[in-house]
């Protein structure tokens, strides 16, 4: 099938290599000539395992092009996704700008019957807003909208994790359709199906639903996630107060077939492109309409403080002042396999050590670029902070000289690291873990005076003993 796929960010290049995997004809189109230029000569402009492999294949094969070519890209696709950005705006509301103008852009130059699908994470009411934009433009140039220059509008929301979605697009654990009940909905129905039959071929993993309903189950999935998340972060911090392990509580609420094990880490708060601005956005949607989500204006706000919660050990342990102090930093980008930096609790971690007059020994096994990028930004107007903030090559050279590490990303080489080494490294041998890599008793054996995020902090007596 002819598959055009608007905007070749983290979801439109997943979608669209993907979709020229399993064999079909599929042109991408971006208004950035930069990403464009990258992606012809080879590259990607983002990390996601597997995908490099997966675009150089369907490229030497001739299944996907890239271009900035927005005519040719609307003539070429029977079936135009839509995935552009939704950033927040100021109201915390999903900004739709980049939706509708790519919607204006089919509208003017569509020559055929297009299933037009929105991909990108948009509020409830956004196809509706999208087929008025294409209706608007048809009918300038004189088109009745009939089947021959007709159009569907469908809400296809994507559920792809950062760091797995390559995997998570190839063996969905369901694919939700939200489509109109009328004829031209019909036709789409149809094209739709046939676009995601490789995809059920072992069961049916399709979902068809009104398209209201289709936006809406995108923002409550992750609404749900990150409501999980903050509950174990609220309980981390009560947990640090009356002495109890939060890991322990994990596995015995976890266990519960009903609750279940995901997401119920406790860690520095969640990130990413996705949970943040979901949440605003859904937030932002009940308010419009009368409402108020009490819970997810909770689940937002104890985000935000989770952010501090390191930066609050380490004054704790050190003192307000930090001037003339180090800390090594493992883990920059906002969770593991991804260079995505967008609300990544390390910014407001290192922002805050630096404000205290702390300098930082920054590592990240991918992220360094797109860090030294988003923090040479972060800290324009305070030029002593940035150079007080060294982005290093190695999680060694982070260390040397340190006065503690501080985790803020679970990189799996950071899970079993070389223990007496990293004591040598560091002037003193403390630790700050953000994401409970290790195991309280453990570090005080070793001699690490380590805080954790809900767990104890263990310390042994001359003769081994916990007190």
């Amino acid at each position: 099938m002819k598959v055009t796929i608007v905007g070749t960010g983290y979801v439109g290049l997943v979608t669209g290599a993907c979709l020229a995997e399993i064999g079909n004809d599929v042109f991408c189109v971006d208004v950035d000539p930069r990403k464009i230029e990258i992606l012809n000569n080879g590259g990607v402009p983002i990390h996601e395992p597997g995908l490099q492999e997966m675009l150089r294949r369907t490229r030497a094969a001739g299944r996907i092009q890239f271009s900035t070519d927005v005519k040719a890209s609307v003539e070429h696709g029977d079936i135009q996704f839509i995935a552009v950005g939704t950033p927040p705006d100021e109201d915390g509301s999903a900004d739709l700008q980049y939706v509708l103008a790519a919607a204006r852009n089919i509208g003017k130059y569509s020559n055929g019957f297009k299933v037009i699908v929105d991909k990108s994470t948009v509020p409830v009411g956004t196809a509706l807003q999208v087929g008025r934009v294409v209706a608007e433009e048809l009918k300038a140039r004189g088109l009745d909208g009939s089947d021959k220059h007709g159009f569907s509008v469908v809400s296809n929301p994507e559920f792809l994790k950062e760091g797995a979605a390559v995997d998570d697009f190839m063996r969905p654990d369901r694919i939700v359709i939200g489509i109109d009940d009328d004829h031209a909905g019909q036709i789409a129905r149809e094209k739709m199906k046939r676009l995601y039959a490789p995809f059920n071929r072992n069961h049916e993993r399709t979902l068809y639903m009104d398209v209201r309903s289709a936006e809406f189950t995108k923002y409550a999935a992750n609404a749900m996630l990150a409501t999980r998340i903050s509950f174990m972060n609220d309980l981390s911090n009560l947990a640090d107060t009356v002495g109890a392990d939060i890991e322990a509580v994990r596995r015995g609420i976890g266990s519960d077939p009903r609750i279940g094990y995901h997401f119920l880490y406790a860690g520095c708060g969640y990130g990413g492109s996705c949970f943040p601005k979901d949440v605003q956005a859904l937030a932002q949607t009940a308010r419009e309409n009368g409402h108020t989500l009490r819970i997810l204006e909770a689940v937002e706000a104890v985000n935000d403080d989770q952010k501090e919660v390191l930066v609050n050990k380490i004054v704790r342990r050190m003192g307000e002042d930090l001037r003339g102090r180090t800390f090594a930093v493992w883990g920059l980008a906002f969770k593991p396999n991804t260079d995505d930096m967008r609300e990544a609790s390390s910014r407001r971690m290192i922002e805050a050590l630096l404000k205290r007059g702390a300098s930082v020994q920054a590592y990240d096994p991918v992220a360094r670029d797109e860090a030294e990028r988003v923090f040479a930004l972060d800290l324009a107007d305070r030029a002593e902070d940035m150079k007080r903030l060294h982005f290093v090559k190695t999680q060694q050279d982070a260390l040397t000289n340190a006065d503690a590490l501080v985790i803020v990303t679970e990189w799996k080489e950071f899970k079993s690291p070389d223990f007496a080494h990293l004591k040598g490294a560091l002037k003193a041998p403390v630790i700050f873990d953000g994401r409970n890599l290790y195991e309280p008793e453990a570090m005080a054996e070793l001699g690490i005076d380590y805080y954790a995020i809900g767990r104890p902090h263990v310390e042994l007596d001359s003769n081994g003993s916990r007190h």
